[in-house]
């Protein structure tokens, strides 16, 4: 897995792209907690390159949700292709998490 990190409208960005399982997810936890350590508040996650997310996975997103419930802060995801939407619909993660579209309405969700 690979995480590019951008800041725009105020906002980081983490864009996602390979396999987010058991063997990336620790990257990813220890890339946002170092992050919201240095003051972040409000990210989008852009999984348009995300083929594929684990229980694992899972488990990171949620990481970051309580994470982001602690510091008041602001959390939504965008671009999920259809097997990463099935995993979250079929975990019920997705009535956990702001899921948007696009990047411009996630960022306009944390805004």
């Amino acid at each position: 897995m690979n995480i590019e990190q951008r800041a725009k409208d105020g906002a980081t960005v983490l864009a996602l792209s390979g396999r987010l399982d058991g063997n990336t997810s620790g990257a990813l936890e220890s890339q946002f907690l170092q992050l919201v350590e240095q003051g972040a508040a409000r990210f989008v996650f852009d999984l348009s390159q995300l083929e594929y997310v684990s229980s694992a996975g899972l488990r990171s997103f949620l990481l970051a949700a309580k994470k982001i419930k602690t510091i008041q802060g602001k959390l939504a995801l965008a671009h999920l292709n259809q097997n990463v939407k099935e995993v979250f619909d079929m975990s019920g993660f997705s009535a956990i998490f702001t899921i948007c579209a696009t990047e411009r309405d996630a960022l306009e969700a944390v805004g």
